[in-house]
């Protein structure tokens, strides 16, 4: 099923639903930071909670009942089997390995998506009191105000934030040593946060070697809508790239001759 994207006046009413879903969600697995959780692993061997299901059922609730011709992916309860041409793309803790240790930069991202663009992301930090929230031509706000990348055109000067420094060392391309090499910082600020830290202009360069649609789809407008870039190491703005890059816009074109040729980007 094809369709138009959405009108302004309508982008903005699914952007401010987006958005309360979101703190409603943070609110939610907030209750239970800090706790003693009960840690399950998932197949893959990812950890996983009963605040990731809790949350992730209530935002499918707001959303069936706001917009029940609207289907649904999440990280933990899958993919809803209906045609439609508005798909939303849901992680209730992004970062739940942060989240059960107690440490706060996990957030709860919901993406949207029409007719294959997505066209809006809001990422809530509910622990850090920030929220994200960007949609198509209405730019991206950062607890209201403003967000924008910074304006770094130089590696050299760059701070780069990743999410596993393991996944990133032990990636064939051997771009990590690269990295290293080419920048001035290297903080280990992982997940959606360190992307909002690249559009919120706190950092140039996010790097992450693994990841699913649900973790990408918030970050596409987010990104985008701050003057940035999100794509994955081949430069393609996509959530099923498999990795993600996220760059203030001016490093876009170095950081992409490195990830595709390690340390000729430097020179």
């Amino acid at each position: 099923m094809s369709a138009s994207p959405p009108a302004a006046s309508r982008l903005q009413g699914l952007l401010d639903f987006a958005t309360e879903a979101a703190w409603q969600a943070g609110q939610l697995v907030l209750s239970r930071f800090q706790a003693d959780l009960a840690v399950e692993h998932k197949r893959d061997g990812s950890p996983v909670t009963a605040a990731d299901r809790e949350a992730e059922t209530l935002l499918r609730g707001l959303i069936a009942s706001r917009f029940p011709d609207h289907a649904v992916t999440g990280e933990e309860l899958g993919a809803t089997d209906k045609d439609s041409s508005h798909r939303w793309y849901l992680d209730p803790i992004d970062g739940t390995r942060s989240y059960i240790r107690g440490v706060p930069l996990f957030g709860v991202l919901l993406g949207l998506e029409v007719s294959g663009e997505m066209v809006l992301g809001v990422a809530h930090f509910p622990a850090l009191g920030e929220m994200l929230a960007a949609a198509t031509g209405h730019g991206c706000r950062w607890n209201g105000r403003p967000a924008r990348v910074s304006s770094v055109d130089r590696l050299e000067r760059a701070l780069v934030a990743y999410s596993d420094a393991g996944d990133l060392a032990a990636h064939p391309s051997g771009v990590w040593e690269s990295v290293r090499k080419a920048t001035a910082l290297q903080r280990g600020w992982g997940d959606c946060y360190g992307h909002c830290l690249v559009a919120t202009g706190r950092a140039e360069i996010m790097l992450d070697a693994l990841m699913n649609p649900w973790d990408c789809a918030a970050l596409v407008p987010i990104l985008r809508e701050s003057g940035g870039t999100f794509t994955d190491w081949n430069g393609r703005t996509t959530i099923h790239g498999g990795n993600a890059v996220s760059t203030n816009g001016a490093l876009f074109e170095p950081v992409m001759r490195m990830l595709a040729g390690g340390d000729r980007a430097a020179r």
